[in-house]
C-alpha cells in the first residue's frame, strides 16, 4: 500500500518498518493457521477436545507475555521483535514433521512463543513510534500490510491445493523459510528505531488503567472463541476442505486490505467509545449466527464478517495510548497481552469439552462474553485522556502524575 508523499520522514520510516514486520509475521502465521485444522483432522484425527487443548497450548506463551520485560533488560525492543520472528519461523517450519498429538502441541508452543513475543513488541512499538493524533489511521496501514500478507498466503495455499500440491510437510517448510528470509532482510535494511520516551522495564499496574485491563481480558475471551472454534466448526460440521478454508480466508484478507484504512479513519472520526461498542454488537450477532445456523454458506459469511471487523480492535489500543503514561507503553503492552490470554488459555479446553456435547453452546457463551464487553465499552469516555480514563472518573477527580504509582 502506497503511503502519502506528504507524510513526514520521521513518521514514514518507522511506519514502513512496522508494516514490513507485520507482513512477515502474518504471511507465515496466517498460512500456519489456515493449514492447521485440516492438518490435524487428516493426519492426527483430532476431535473438539484435542483442538481445544492445542489452542490452549497455543495461548500459553501469550499468558507469559509479561516475561518480555525481562528480555528488554538486555536487548532493545526491535531486537526482541526480530528474535521472535526467527522463533516463529522455526516453529512453523518443523510443524509438518510431527503430526502426533504431542508433536502438534510442541511445535504449536514453539511457534506461539515467537508469535506472541513479536505481537507484544509490535504493539509497544506502534504506541511509541506513531503520533497519537494520527494513530488510528497509521495503525490501519500496519493492519493493511498484515492483511495483504494474509491475502498472499491464503491465495498461494488455495492455488497450490487446486494444483494438487497436498504435502503439508513441504508447505510448512516453505512458510517458515519465507518468514526467516523476510526477517533477515529487515534486519539488514532497517536502522534502529526508538520511541521518544525511555520505557520502564518493570511490570506496571495502575488503578486508572482498570477499564483497559477489563476490556483486554474480555477481548481475549471472545476472540479466542473465533480463533479456536470458528474455523474448526467449518471443517468438522460443514465439511470444508483446505481449498475452501483458504478461499474463505482469502476473501477475508482481501476485504480487510480494502477496508482496514477506512476503519482506521472511522475510529479517528467517531472515537474509541462508539467504535468499541459497534465491534461488540457485531460480535454478538456473529456468535448468535454460528449457534443457530445449519448452513455452511451462512457460517462462511459470518466467518468473513468477524474477520473483517477484527480491525476495529485498534480502538482499544488507541484508547490506551490516549490515557497512558508514555513511559508505560512497553510494560503495559506486555501486561495487557498476559491479561488478554488468561481467559484464552482456559477457554479452548473448557469450551472444547462443551463442543463434544453441542457446538452451539460454545457460541451462545460467546454472545454472553460479547455482551459483557459491550457493557464495559459504554464506560469509555468520548474524550479519553489522563484523568478522564472512564465515564466514572471525570477530569475534576484528578489523576496520578506520570511515574507515580496509581
Amino acid at each position: 500500500m502506497l503511503l502519502p508523499s506528504t507524510m513526514p520522514r520521521e513518521v514514514r520510516a518507522p511506519l514502513v518498518f512496522l508494516m514490513c514486520m507485520a507482513f512477515a509475521n502474518w504471511l507465515s502465521f496466517a498460512a500456519w493457521q489456515a493449514l492447521l485444522n485440516n492438518f490435524v483432522v487428516e493426519h492426527s484425527g483430532f476431535q473438539w477436545a484435542e483442538i481445544g487443548i492445542t489452542q490452549s497450548v497455543r495461548e500459553i506463551p501469550g499468558l507469559l507475555a509479561f516475561t518480555a520485560l525481562f528480555w528488554l533488560a538486555i536487548m532493545r525492543e526491535q531486537t526482541l521483535a526480530y528474535a521472535a520472528l526467527l522463533i516463529l519461523a522455526f516453529g512453523i517450519a518443523i510443524t509438518g514433521f510431527y503430526p502426533s498429538f504431542f508433536g502438534v502441541l510442541a511445535t504449536t508452543f514453539i511457534m506461539s512463543v515467537g508469535f506472541h513475543y513479536f505481537e507484544t513488541m509490535n504493539q509497544s512499538l506502534q504506541l511509541q513510534l506513531l503520533p497519537k493524533r494520527d494513530a488510528p489511521r497509521l495503525m490501519s496501514y500496519v493492519t493493511t500490510a498484515g492483511a495483504a500478507a494474509q491475502f498472499i498466503a491464503y491465495g498461494g495455499l488455495a492455488i497450490a491445493w487446486k494444483l494438487g500440491f497436498h504435502d503439508y510437510k513441504k508447505m510448512y517448510v516453505v512458510l517458515g523459510g519465507a518468514c526467516l528470509l523476510l526477517t533477515a532482510l529487515a534486519m539488514a535494511y532497517f536502522p534502529k528505531f526508538d520511541g521518544p520516551v525511555p520505557q520502564r522495564k518493570t511490570i506496571v499496574l495502575r488503578r486508572r488503567y482498570w477499564l483497559y485491563y477489563a476490556m483486554t481480558f474480555m477481548s481475549g475471551a471472545r476472540r479466542q472463541l473465533f480463533h479456536a472454534f470458528a474455523g474448526f466448526l467449518l471443517v468438522r460440521k460443514f465439511g470444508f476442505e483446505l481449498a475452501d478454508t483458504a478461499l474463505l480466508l482469502l476473501t477475508t484478507a482481501a476485504l480487510t486490505t480494502v477496508f482496514a484504512r477506512r476503519m482506521g479513519v472511522l475510529i479517528q472520526q467517531f472515537g474509541e467509545r462508539r467504535t468499541i461498542m459497534l465491534e461488540n454488537l457485531v460480535l454478538m450477532l456473529v456468535f448468535a449466527g454460528y449457534a443457530l445456523t445449519d448452513n455452511g454458506r451462512v457460517a462462511g459469511a459470518l466467518f468473513i464478517i468477524d474477520g473483517v471487523f477484527f480491525t476495529l480492535m485498534l480502538a482499544q489500543r488507541t484508547y490506551f495510548q490516549k490515557i497512558g503514561d508514555p513511559a508505560d507503553m512497553a510494560s503495559t503492552a506486555s501486561v495487557a497481552f498476559t491479561i488478554n490470554h488468561i481467559a484464552a488459555v482456559a477457554i479452548p479446553v473448557l469450551f472444547g469439552t462443551l463442543g463434544m456435547i453441542n457446538p452451539s453452546l460454545i457460541f451462545w457463551l460467546g454472545v454472553c462474553i460479547a455482551s459483557v464487553s459491550l457493557a464495559l465499552s459504554m464506560l469509555v469516555p468520548d474524550d479519553p485522556g489522563p484523568g478522564n480514563e472512564t465515564m466514572l472518573a471525570g477530569r475534576e477527580s484528578g489523576h496520578a502524575p506520570a511515574g507515580a504509582p496509581a
